[in-house]
């Protein structure tokens, strides 16, 4: 029998799936093991190791190839790792330390291009548009990613990670001259104005209260708080400007909106309208805006998929 073996990891918890078939309905084992980054690169190796060995265990199976969902992207310059909020595993080897340890060819992308990969082929878009040509996947949470899927000439999704491995970053792209320092060294990225801790940094500096998102929404449809109008409406504004630069250099069949900012309804009304006004289409804008179906396993499928 076929199998898919995908692997998610995360800043706390190492994810690991093992598919009968490329679909959500398919899982034949899911299990986890701790990251515990604080112990070092070697060790991280040592635990999704671990995890690879329980997956055999439990099913009598072997891998011939594993897929990684990763914070950061591999550097096809270098074949390192970079972008990681992992920092331990940055500069590093890692797919072809993973490649040695597991003893598999192993296949790395970020966690944004896995999402979306997913979405597209075993999600939301295959419940509206199975046909795709071009797909976007958005990540808006506690920061901002993307990652761009199309359809190959033999009709198979691809990744397109990119030259630098950096395709679909839209992230750190500038939306706020001056804004916020960005850790990437820019200021005012799309991350440091539409994630939800952005947001909250928003109030607390017009307001000098600590709100979570939810909170800060609770109050903007209470109506009563004008510095939660404030943030709210920022945050579509902004969506819309920066989600047009999508639109109108990619030009997708669908978008889907995926991390905990993208749970917000109003992005998928009033922020649409938003991006019709910097949409290069006399103001329209027939792209599909999604939710997402997978929710915490869409990282997860995805690297099971590549």
């Amino acid at each position: 029998m076929q199998t898919y073996w995908g692997v998610d990891l995360g800043g706390t918890k190492i994810e690991g799936v093992v598919l009968s078939a490329p679909s959500p309905n398919a899982v034949l084992i899911r299990k986890r093991v701790d990251t515990e980054s604080q112990y070092g690169y070697e060790h991280i190796i040592g635990q999704i190791s671990k995890l690879i060995q329980l997956l055999k265990d439990e099913t009598g199976m072997q891998p011939d190839k594993i897929g990684f969902c990763t914070p950061g992207t591999i550097d096809p310059g270098t074949d390192t790792m970079k972008n990681s909020n992992i920092i331990c595993i940055n500069g590093m080897p890692f797919q072809n330390d993973l490649t040695k340890a597991l003893g598999v060819p192993v296949k790395t992308m970020n966690d944004a291009n896995c999402f979306a990969l997913s979405e597209a082929t075993m999600g939301s878009v295959q419940d509206v548009i199975p046909d795709f040509r071009m797909v976007f996947g958005v990540i808006m949470g506690t920061g901002v990613g993307g990652g761009v899927v199309f359809r190959g000439h033999d009709g198979t999704p691809v990744v397109q990670a990119g030259r630098q491995g950096i395709g679909g970053e839209w992230g750190h792209n500038i939306l706020e001259e001056n804004g916020y320092p960005c850790y990437c060294g820019k200021r005012g990225c799309n991350e440091q104005v539409i994630s939800g801790p952005a947001l909250q940094r928003f109030y607390f500096d017009q307001t000098g209260q600590n709100r979570n998102l939810k909170e800060i929404l609770e109050r903007y449809h209470q109506g009563t708080d004008p510095y939660a109008t404030a943030t709210v409406e920022r945050l579509l504004d902004y969506f819309g400007r920066a989600i047009s630069t999508i639109v109108n250099m990619l030009d997708p069949d669908a978008i889907v909106l995926g991390g905990g900012v993208g749970n917000v309804d109003l992005l998928y009304t009033e922020g649409v309208e938003r991006a019709k006004k910097y949409v290069f289409n006399d103001g329209r804008l027939n792209t599909l805006f999604l939710k997402p179906k997978l929710g915490d396993s869409a990282g997860v499928f995805g690297a099971a998929l590549l």
